[in-house]
């Protein structure tokens, strides 16, 4: 799941962008309404947080107009702003949720999570491929019945490629939805989370490389 987080506090935004992370979404964090903005162009986002008080002014304002232009992305406002009259604005602006500083980072992370799923509703709830079972809602793995232990990383890894059952997907197609970008698209942090969910997953062997291009999900005598 992919969420945006735009937060002028250089600390904050390192805190939330960091919970978000070891909960295994894919975080892009910007500073101002610029940056957000453009990333929002490019798309692809389950979920947005915007603070409120940021360098151009009130956020809203910005929401409103994407709304307006048709944007559906779920949005939360994260902001010190407190009276009934400032989250009866939010909604009224486009926002979809609302949450108060100071916050628990706990229920930051389980609201950007149901938010996500809203945008994501032609997504089925369950994956299902051969005898593994990946609930997406629930965040539970089982093969065979039986439920394995898994990481919120190799969670997001195995989630990913279930959606794409039997397809190549890149290295740095993973990288780029399940790390937050300080990752280094290089670096073999894919391989070592692959390899860990082979010996999770155990034999027969449901995730194969593809060599010159990356993994996939498939049966062995689909992966010729």
């Amino acid at each position: 799941m992919r969420v945006l987080v735009v937060e002028d506090d250089d600390d904050l935004r390192t805190a939330v962008r960091a919970e978000l992370g070891a909960a295994g979404l894919d975080v892009v964090a910007v500073g101002d309404l610029t940056a957000a903005d453009a990333a929002m162009n490019e798309g692809g986002f389950a979920c947005a947080v915007f603070d409120r008080m940021l360098p151009e002014g009130d956020s809203i304002t910005y929401v409103q107009q994407r709304r307006l232009g048709g944007c559906t992305v779920p949005v939360l406002f994260l902001t010190a702003r407190d009276s009934v009259a400032d989250r009866v604005a939010g909604f009224a602006h486009g926002g979809d949720d609302y949450l108060v500083k100071p916050f628990s980072p706990a229920e930051l992370t389980a609201r950007v999570r149901s938010l996500g799923r809203r945008a994501d509703t032609g997504r089925p709830a369950l994956l299902r491929y051969a005898d593994l079972e990946v609930d997406c809602a629930r965040r539970e793995t089982r093969r065979g019945g039986v439920r394995l232990t898994l990481s919120s990383r190799e969670f997001a890894v195995l989630e990913y490629l279930a959606i794409r059952p039997e397809q190549a997907v890149a290295r740095a197609e993973l990288i780029e939805h399940c790390w937050d970008e300080a990752a280094d698209p290089m670096s073999n942090v894919v391989d070592a989370v692959v390899l860990r969910l082979r010996r999770k997953l155990r034999e027969p062997n449901l995730v194969h490389t593809v060599r010159g291009r990356g993994y996939r999900l498939a049966m062995p005598d689909q992966t010729s």
